[in-house]
């Protein structure tokens, strides 16, 4: 059966980089024509082909599973992006959003949107734009989704199965393609509007896009601009997140009680916003408001945590994340094919889009300040009590007040061009296909903190005293050094300091980089005659060339609250080849197999492989069965990183401890080695035309994954796990710890399993209805995660059916689209399973085991799912003049403004941050509550 859908070609015999979709996802492709396009002829439909395979053949139904997401099914849900609709399949989880990756402030990747198929990672989903690589936004290897020209994608694919063998490396979950419509022809423009429920986080976007055929037909012309801004949602915490809920240590350590507790009213125990003392007769002592002197009445002390007292007023860092970001992008696309020939056809295409984000990361804190007695701003009543109890010094926590938030400001420009050809030719008597294409992207980034203190002159600038023979108040570096230029800082109170001290404790890190990818490609196809039918093959060959450099001033690498950028520099390259081919065994049973061999200049060798098969004992039903050998190599960042020096805290006996980070690079990392295996099968009864259904489990085992061991981690296995080859990454300075050093490696493994299902149905009303009017279309979509495991060589913890995660028990997706000219309707319901916080945990409140760490006993293991509802309503209209149109939309988001269930996470009790982050997990909940889009469409 062949499925319509826009033909890409003139001619039916050339090389196409794609393959015949699922049933399931085929089905709907009638839904996949925008209503505003302008689409080839008739004649023109013949096939659909999606990503997969690059062997095209009418009624096969690829081994390996395809979701597509069509243009009609992107207009009718009209995301901010085409990205936050992917993400919203059930299959894609734990992807990075430009709001998620707030804190990515040292490895400059805040701002990116990036894929993740399977919750294996970023790196191990493939983005494609039109079946070609796209160059990377930072060092992870992470591909921009938002630097693609979105007026122009005519669908999406989805392929959730390794296919290295078909693209090389990164494929290890699957593919995820942006498809061009290079065909398009007439004249369109989008102007929308979207704010949340709250009257914030407002956004605008304005699009144009033109095709146009020129020279009789043989050439065609596409342009297209689009502009997006965004106000950036800051400093706002939502009442659901006021509830200070968080899991900490139990402070009730008799025996029998669980080891960590999830409870509200949770607060911070070691610092206030103007400054806490923390230790000795004057612990609890706070300066407040204009430096007034009070104190703090203590909950349930827990290391830097505690429940109840005065846990509102030290939560101070609350609302301090960005709940939103920031936003300008603009972006311009170009492209011009031409037939030079009945058989060959040229192009050439640029792309330019520019990104520029501000979001903050949190409010700074600083812990463990010497504050001696002559200090000069320190109040008479407390410098008093100091005399008279014999002290010297004390030891005070800060929440900054007085302190800008840090975050950061990143600017992205990326430019692309291709060039190309394709066509078919006839040689010894045989047909073949071809296309081959050079490709040269270049990404330039602008990484730069928002303002943030260097540590020593904030050391300086806080050592304030009265000077000996001026009597003015200065830093006591002056005294010796009278030209050192501090200013002295008021670090007793709330806005106490003076914003000359400010400025100089304050500056902003900066790092420049340039990513350049150099990428050329040729494929060919032809066919033999078979004993079953047409044997099918492809081949080709692929170059590609990486390099990564940057500059960073010497004042920026180091001695920074946040940043210490570092300069990463590196190259490689990459040679490969590659066959594929289909092969009809008897009636109704179909082989596809595949083989690739790869060759990086810093690994060397590896080969990768598929074999598939599709049995259909009767139309109705189709079997498939796929096996794989895939792989990913090391990015830029696991190979070269300097050594990324990010600020961070970690929790060691319950006490949260600040350190440096510094993660290195490994040249020596291995590729990863993955073998996939999935089983499915196709229902398209022929006695309900219209419907289609597939059921596929999955199952991926990845060897050598290239990770590094975190910090908390690192920390753990030393200290509490005593693996000693960890304890030399702590690193100490006067008795303190100062540094963890992590490093890239080739960690044991990876595990996934779990379960796709899929159906559709697509009808007109008057089937069943006598009469009735309107087309009604249907589709469920779900995932059952059964397995997540990550195997580091010390513990293998199953992270499915965790709700901190990324990888519920259960994530689904239900859509129904009424159609009655002029009006359409669309509306969808999705959500996630309850979850646990961690399957290391044993629930319990009383009589609890005792365990080894890291599994652990908690009162309080679970979490709730979400469920979702999502709505929107489309108005055709005529213009008036000949072909023109237009529709007027609107479309809202968690109609119901559901809010997220909350997700105390006791792993991360000892950062910094987790005070200051969104007490849920952005990648399964809506954090915005509900959001409304509203626009207009127009074509010519």
């Amino acid at each position: 059966m062949t499925y319509p859908s826009l033909s890409i070609t003139t001619s039916s015999r050339r090389l196409r980089r794609y393959a015949l979709a699922t049933a399931s996802a085929a089905a709907l492709m009638a839904q996949a024509v925008p209503a505003l396009a302008q689409t080839a002829s008739s004649a023109e439909l013949e096939e659909v082909v999606v990503t997969g395979s690059r062997i095209v053949r009418d009624g096969y139904d690829a081994p390996t599973p395809v979701n597509v997401l069509g243009s009609a099914e992107i207009l009718a849900e009209a995301p901010a992006n085409i990205a936050d609709f992917v993400n919203t399949l059930p299959s894609v989880a734990g992807s990075v959003t430009a709001s998620s990756s707030s804190g990515s402030l040292s490895n400059g990747q805040a701002g990116i949107s990036a894929l993740n198929l399977r919750a294996l990672g970023t790196g191990r989903t493939l983005v494609l734009f039109d079946g070609q690589r796209s160059v990377v936004s930072a060092a992870t290897g992470q591909v921009d989704t938002n630097t693609f020209p979105q007026s122009l994608i005519s669908r999406v694919e989805v392929v959730t199965g390794g296919a290295s063998s078909a693209y090389g490396s990164d494929a290890v979950g699957g593919v995820v393609n942006f498809i061009l419509d290079k065909a398009y022809t007439g004249l369109k423009m989008t102007a929308e509007y979207g704010e949340t429920t709250y009257g914030d986080g407002e956004n605008w976007k304005y699009n144009f896009t033109a095709g146009s055929p020129f020279a009789d037909g043989k050439g065609h012309i596409l342009l297209s601009a689009e502009t997006v801004s965004q106000e950036g949602i800051h400093g706002v915490s939502r009442d659901w997140n006021k509830t200070g809920h968080f899991a900490i240590r139990n402070p009730n350590t008799a025996a029998g009680q669980p080891f960590y507790v999830v409870a509200d009213n949770v607060g911070i125990s070691s610092y206030t916003p103007g400054g806490l003392i923390t230790a000795g007769p004057l612990r609890g002592t706070y300066f407040g408001v204009n430096g007034t002197v009070n104190q703090l009445a203590y909950g349930q002390v827990s290391g830097q945590w505690m429940i109840g007292g005065d846990w509102e007023y030290t939560s101070s860092l609350n609302g301090t994340n960005s709940l939103l970001p920031d936003e300008d992008r603009d972006s311009f696309f170009g492209r011009v094919s031409y037939e030079v020939a009945p058989n060959i056809n040229v192009f050439a295409q640029a792309s330019y889009a520019r990104y520029e984000g501000l979001s903050y990361y949190i409010q700074p804190t600083s812990t463990g300040i010497t504050i001696r007695s002559d200090n000069a701003y320190l109040p008479a009543a407390v410098r008093n009590q100091m005399t008279t109890l014999g002290l010297t010094s004390f030891v005070m926590g800060s929440g900054t007040a007085d302190f800008p938030w840090s975050g950061s400001n990143n600017i992205r420009e990326t430019s692309r061009y291709v060039v190309g050809a394709d066509g078919d030719f006839s040689l010894f008597g045989r047909d073949f296909g071809w296309d081959a294409y050079y490709q040269h992207g270049v990404t330039k980034t602008r990484e730069e903190l928002t303002p943030t203190w260097n540590n020593t002159r904030l050391t300086l600038a806080t050592d304030a005293v009265v000077h000996p023979t001026t009597g003015q108040i200065v830093c006591r570096s002056t005294i010796t050094a009278p030209t050192n230029g501090c200013v002295p800082l008021n670090r007793f109170g709330v806005g106490v300091a003076s914003q000359a001290a400010i400025d100089y404790v304050l500056g902003q890190p900066l790092r420049t980089q340039e990513f350049v990818q150099d990428v050329a490609a040729v494929n060919f196809t032809t066919d033999f005659t078979g004993w079953a039918g047409p044997i099918d093959i492809a081949f080709g060959a692929e170059w590609r060339n990486e390099t990564l450099d940057g500059e960073v001033d010497a004042e920026s690498q180091s001695g920074w609250k946040y940043g210490n950028y570092k300069v990463t520099t590196g190259e490689y390259d990459v040679v490969e080849g590659y066959i594929e081919t289909l092969i009809p065994i008897i009636e109704g049973l179909d082989f596809n197999g595949a083989a690739r061999y790869t060759r990086y200049s810093t690994s060397g060798g590896v080969t990768t492989w598929k074999a598939g098969l599709t049995y259909s004992p009767i139309p109705d039903i189709t079997l498939r069965a796929t096996a794989s050998r895939d792989i990913r190599a090391a990015n830029m960042s696991e190979l070269f990183d300097a050594g990324t020096a990010r600020s961070n805290a970690v929790s060691i006996n319950g006490v949260s401890t600040a350190f440096v980070q510094n993660l290195q690079g490994n040249i020596d990392v291995q590729p990863e080695v993955a073998d996939g295996l999935g089983l499915g099968v196709v229902f398209q009864p022929s006695f309900l035309p219209g419907f289609a259904a597939s059921l596929d489990y999955y199952e991926i085992k990845v060897e050598g994954v290239i990770d590094f061991v975190t910090a908390q981690q690192t920390a753990d296995f030393c200290l509490l796990n005593n693996v000693q080859r960890y304890c030399s990454n702590l690193r100490y300075q006067n008795g303190q710890l100062a540094f963890i050093d992590l490093f890239y490696e080739n960690l044991n493994s990876l595990s996934a399993k779990g379960l796709d299902i899929e159906a559709s149905y697509r009808t007109s009303l008057d089937a069943f209805i006598p009469n009735a009017a309107g087309d009604l279309s249907l589709r469920a979509m779900a995932t059952h995660y059964i397995e997540n495991v990550t195997d580091n060589g010390v513990t293998a913890i199953d992270l499915a059916g965790s709700n901190v995660g990324a990888t519920p028990d259960w994530s689904y997706r239900v859509t129904a689209a009424y159609d009655l000219e002029p009006i359409s309707l669309n509306f969808t319901v999705r959500g996630v399973s309850d979850g646990v916080i961690s399957n290391a945990y044993t629930e319990c409140t009383s009589a609890c085991p005792t365990l080894a760490p890291p599994y652990y006993t908690i009162n309080d293991n679970n979490i709730e799912g979400a469920l979702y509802f999502d709505a929107s309503a489309t108005y055709a209209f005529d213009l008036g003049q000949s072909g023109a149109s237009g529709e007027a939309y609107v479309s809202i988001k968690n109609l119901f403004n559901t809010d997220p269930p909350l997700t105390a996470n006791p792993a991360a009790l000892g950062a910094e941050n987790t005070v200051g982050y969104l007490q849920t997990n952005r990648s399964l909940y809506d954090v915005l509550g509900r959001t409304f889009r509203v626009g207009l469409r127009l074509a010519f």
